[in-house]
């Protein structure tokens, strides 16, 4: 049997493991969620395309802010103040943080940011090479030292990379990741697209990103949802490296795309970045 032929199998393999499930009550809840979302996204999809979104300058006053945004201004400063880079999956743009933006701003982060990549981009390295030049225009920019990231898919999976292995550790406080392959996913292995490739399991740049990252500094929060379609198995969106600090958080019942979008997830992050100086979280959550 041919190398495309085993590939083909075992992804086929993987999906059959993943649809054993797929009529339970929370697998179906989830795909109407994301139906839902999916009619949304699709809407506002062309907006992207236009351009970015407009970056938020920092404010560090409380003229016209609401009690919330003036609540962090003024228990954290300098978490109120700190950039955050929003970083898009493949085959998308910056819509798809369209409401968690709109909750960052309201929590009171003010300066908020967005990376965007072409869907014809060929290597996950060279765009992480262009994230930490776009982090280091940023925080040039703004005066600040640090910068958080927050990867949707494929853009945890550069803005990993730039931390672990192009030094962002120095720049990047904490790292955001959704639904993001970190272990490959056997979903991959259905299209022979170079970008894709990147994401199976067995790929060099997965083998890289496996070498010891000693003294890493950045907090990682890896979130993952038990019903992610094309997270196959759905484990392989957790962080699995002894020198990263990473929490892996299970949520249950919502799809892949519906992860930006979830009230849960979007709280438990803003409630993070609101808080530079707290511990590391335990390295596993329960789903919620």
């Amino acid at each position: 049997m041919s190398s495309w032929q085993d590939d083909v199998r075992g992804a086929l393999d993987g999906l059959a493991y993943g649809a054993r499930s797929a009529l339970s009550p929370s697998v179906l809840h989830g795909a109407a969620v994301e139906i839902g979302w999916l009619t949304t996204h699709l809407a506002m999809y062309p907006l992207g395309l236009v351009g970015r979104a407009p970056a938020l300058p920092a404010r560090l006053n409380l003229t016209g802010l609401g009690p919330a945004q003036r609540g962090l201004l003024v228990s954290d400063v300098r978490a109120a103040g700190t950039p955050i880079l929003l970083a898009h999956g493949i085959i998308d743009n910056h819509t798809i943080f369209a409401l968690m933006r709109r909750h960052l701003v309201r929590r009171g982060f003010g300066s908020i940011h967005t990376f965007s990549y072409s869907p014809l981009t060929l290597d996950v390295r060279r765009t992480a090479e262009r994230m930490g030049h776009e982090i280091e225009a940023i925080c040039e920019a703004s005066g600040s030292d640090q910068i958080h990231v927050i990867g949707h898919s494929l853009g945890g999976l550069i803005a990993r990379y730039y931390v672990q292995r192009l030094g962002g550790d120095a720049r990047v406080h904490t790292c955001v990741t959704l639904g993001t392959p970190h272990q490959g996913t056997m979903a991959a292995k259905l299209l022979p697209w170079p970008l894709v490739k990147q994401v199976r399991p067995d790929s060099d740049l997965l083998a890289e990103l496996a070498e010891p990252a000693p003294d890493c500094r950045t907090r990682f929060l890896a979130f993952y949802s038990d019903v992610d379609q094309l997270i196959v198995p759905q484990r392989r969106a957790r962080i699995r490296h002894p020198d990263l600090q990473a929490t892996n958080i299970r949520v249950h019942g919502v799809g892949h795309l519906s992860l930006p979008f979830h009230g849960e997830v979007v709280h438990r992050i803003t409630g993070a970045l609101a808080h530079l100086d707290e511990e590391p979280e335990l390295p596993d959550q329960a789903a919620f």
